[in-house]
């Protein structure tokens, strides 16, 4: 008796110790919430004062709802600590509530004010962006002479369709360099001006210009090294596919690889002659199709060629012998309907899915269409064997299903009974899917022969 007394005198010891540090934790959370609070009021009057009265609307809302829950916070708290006496549970529960207040209320403060830090950090330094937006006009229009002069450099050597990228690069930079000047010289008078929402978005827009023309003056640049890659690149691909079309003449002349030759030789006629203007790009996509072309079609010819391809009439007695199966499956099944179980519908499904993809690879009826092409006739083959398989598996377990629920054979028949001739055994339905099974088997087999 003196066990159960004490162990539950250290039970209710460690239950008033969780409500001390439960009562302690909401009491720290009401004011770190409260200082949250704070704040986020200081951070919105800076922000509105740095980023004008539109940017803080969320965050605004959010303190206001903030603090609107929060009062519920502090009536709890009061109740916790009036005259009014209070149970354990009571306390529990609204220091409980204290503290789910106060989370929610730091993390979507903390949400909106993180959103919030980089656009205030821009503006704090707005003089230093400005400053360095300047010094960045100033070093790309010291490049673009050398950009001017690259330009006239490559339309000695391209087209001027190949130059349609990079050709009007320089004006366009020029143009932008001085839209980023002039929106940099506007952030500084509106900020002057106290007119800090549209200071922010005119030195936006000039960092954004600055950006732009170094991209164009780039470009320019780097045009020139690809333009040179892609002539070495094409003159490696020609000798490529001279050597190509050399050997694709002892590929299988099937109609794929003649019109991939003749593709690809069209290609090699109107590559330029030396000295005249081109687009090395162009040239460089239409080599290299072309030669992919020509190695797919000489793979698949090999690849045909490896293989020997199945007789028209050998893939119709595949396909006739499919639906004859599925015929028979379709019809026993049916005939039993109460008796068949899962086995046998699964396999008579599946079958006929199969049978329908065959349909599709034909595009239409497999049966009645006039000829099937030599490239699909493989995997035709492929399809109504498949079919025939399954409906076969179905036809036997509509058997099984059809014997096993059959109720038990009686005493043999006696000469004269009900439904019975001279001779005639009991079960003639399981007999009559044996035949049938028989002589499916039968023609399969002999189908096969023939194939």
């Amino acid at each position: 008796m003196a066990g159960f007394w004490g162990r539950r005198k250290r039970e209710q010891a460690e239950t008033a110790q969780q409500d001390a540090d439960l009562a302690r934790r909401a009491q720290s959370s009401l004011v770190a919430a409260d200082e949250h609070i704070r704040l986020a009021v200081d951070e919105v009057s800076f922000a509105e004062a740095e980023l004008g009265p539109n940017a803080v609307d969320d965050l605004r809302a959010a303190l206001d709802s903030v603090q609107t829950h929060m009062q519920e916070a502090f009536h709890l708290h009061q109740l916790n600590h009036d005259e009014i006496p209070d149970s354990a549970d009571e306390l529990r529960t609204r220091n409980t509530r204290i503290i789910q207040l106060c989370d929610w209320a730091e993390d979507l403060l903390e949400d909106r004010m993180a959103a919030l830090a980089e656009p205030i950090e821009r503006a704090r330094r707005a003089p230093e962006i400005i400053a360095r937006v300047r010094a960045d006009v100033a070093r790309i229009r010291a490049r673009l002479p050398h950009a001017r002069d690259t330009v006239e450099r490559l339309a000695t050597r391209y087209s001027t369709r190949a130059l349609e990228g990079v050709g009007a690069n320089p004006a366009e930079a020029e143009q932008l360099l001085s839209f980023a000047e002039h929106s940099a010289g506007v952030a500084e008078r509106r900020r002057e001006a106290g007119q800090r929402e549209q200071a922010n978005l005119a030195m936006e827009a000039a960092t954004e210009a600055a950006r732009r023309a170094e991209t164009l003056v780039d470009a320019v640049e780097t045009f020139e090294v690809e333009a040179l890659r892609a002539e070495a690149t094409l003159g490696a691909i020609v000798e490529d596919s001279r050597g190509d079309l050399i050997a694709a003449r002892t590929a299988p002349q099937v109609p794929a690889v003649i019109e991939a030759m003749s593709a690809l030789q069209a290609a090699l006629s109107a590559l330029p002659a030396a000295g005249v203007n081109t687009d090395p790009f162009e040239h460089l996509t239409r080599m290299r199709e072309a030669n992919a072309a020509l190695d797919a079609a000489v793979a698949a010819a090999l690849e045909r060629a490896s293989r020997p391809i199945p007789e028209l009439g050998h893939v119709r007695n595949a396909i006739d012998d499919a639906d004859r199966q599925l015929a028979v499956a379709r019809d026993v099944i049916a005939g039993h309907r109460g008796w068949i179980g899962a086995d046998a519908r699964t396999r008579l499904a599946e079958a006929e899915r199969v049978r329908a993809d065959l349909d599709r690879l034909v595009g239409g009826s497999a049966a009645t269409v006039p000829t099937i092409p030599e490239d699909d006739r493989e995997q035709a083959m492929e399809f109504a064997r498949r079919s025939a398989q399954l409906a076969g598996d179905a036809l036997r377990y509509a058997q099984r299903d059809i014997d096993a629920s059959r109720p038990a054979a009686g005493p043999p028949p006696q000469w004269g009974g009900p439904m019975e001739g001279f001779g005639r055994r009991a079960g003639g339905g399981s007999d009559l899917v044996g035949g049938i099974l028989g002589g499916l088997v039968i023609g399969s087999i002999l189908d096969g022969i023939f194939d």
